[in-house]
């Protein structure tokens, strides 16, 4: 997969796809039935795979401030494009400029002068161009006129009624239900970051841990998780060569003040190596408990000792 950011004077090899347009924070199930609509369309009129998406995500620019929200970070987001069968990547820069542009200029410009786009792939819902003044019957008619075919997708559904959705997964993480953010998401939810130093208390009593910084991923809910973390050999490339098992705290931790930022802290079962600066992926399994905090160490071992026994139980079921 090619990655491109920016669209002047692209190459005849890079023009001319099929492309699917959104924000496509967590590339869900949801965004994956989207590409394989756009896969099949590809295929048909025998034209690459594309993928337009914005960095940083427009709720950044226009509501600052707010909690972090991410599913995914933008490196993240292309790895994980990167396994579905993506041609090509286009990363469009969203600042106050971009977010300016009429819905008939960035048509004209991005979609047609800047990425001649055969056809476009989005969902029913799709708005863009400033004001969020463009919409699907936009985009057909301006389409029709420009020479590129507009397919829209309807809003695709969980068995049990839950729409596929980034909000959807956000909720579940917020509320301590990481299986229903792996069911609709088709994969774990996971933070990616460089393995830190911390103040090593872990270490003093038994439990020593690998701290990873949660950065602009989405705080999911306080506590106790089961979890997997994947050791990147490669800086230029996140395929895992290892998961190991363990059980992760995270949040502010209490029992020694309360931190600033909230972090995440893992202890891994059977692995003593040292890992400081690698860069590892976290996937959450299932909740153990909310976080909380002890009267001393005494008792936090003994909690600790039961939260290995219980994610131990959550990571041999799956």
């Amino acid at each position: 997969m090619r990655v491109f950011r920016s669209f002047d004077n692209l190459g005849n090899d890079a023009r001319g796809a099929v492309v699917a347009i959104g924000n496509f924070d967590g590339l869900h199930l949801g965004h994956q039935t989207l590409l394989d609509h756009a896969r099949k369309i590809a295929r048909d009129l025998n034209a690459p795979l594309g993928i337009l998406t914005f960095e940083p995500h427009p709720r950044m620019l226009f509501r600052a401030g707010e909690p972090e929200f991410r599913l995914t970070s933008a490196d993240d987001r292309i790895t994980a494009a990167s396994d579905l069968d993506i041609d090509l990547f286009f990363e469009a820069e969203f600042n106050r400029d971009f977010a300016a542009m009429s819905a008939e200029e960035f048509i004209e410009r991005i979609l047609v002068n800047g990425l001649g786009v055969r056809h476009v792939v989005v969902g029913w819902d799709f708005c863009f161009g400033k004001g969020r003044a463009g919409n699907v019957d936009l985009l057909r008619e301006i389409g029709e006129k420009s020479g590129f075919g507009v397919t829209a997708i309807e809003a695709v559904t969980h068995d049990n009624g839950i729409i596929y959705s980034s909000t959807a997964i956000r909720q579940a993480l917020r509320e301590g239900r990481p299986q229903d953010a792996t069911h609709l998401l088709g994969r774990p939810w996971e933070v990616a970051g460089v393995v830190i130093k911390g103040d090593q208390r872990g270490r003093t009593i038994g439990f020593p841990t690998a701290n990873v910084a949660l950065g602009n991923h989405l705080r999911p809910k306080f506590g106790v998780y089961a979890v997997e973390l994947g050791l990147i050999s490669d800086e230029n490339d996140e395929t895992v060569e290892r998961w190991i098992d363990g059980v992760a705290n995270i949040g502010v931790r209490p029992s020694f003040g309360g931190d600033v930022d909230a972090g995440l802290e893992a202890h891994l079962f059977d692995f003593d190596q040292d890992i400081y600066g690698r860069r590892v992926r976290v996937r959450l399994h299932g909740f153990i408990r909310g976080e909380q905090k002890f009267d001393g160490l005494d008792a936090l071992k003994a909690q600790i000792a039961a939260d290995v026994i219980a994610a131990k139980e959550i990571l041999g079921k799956i």
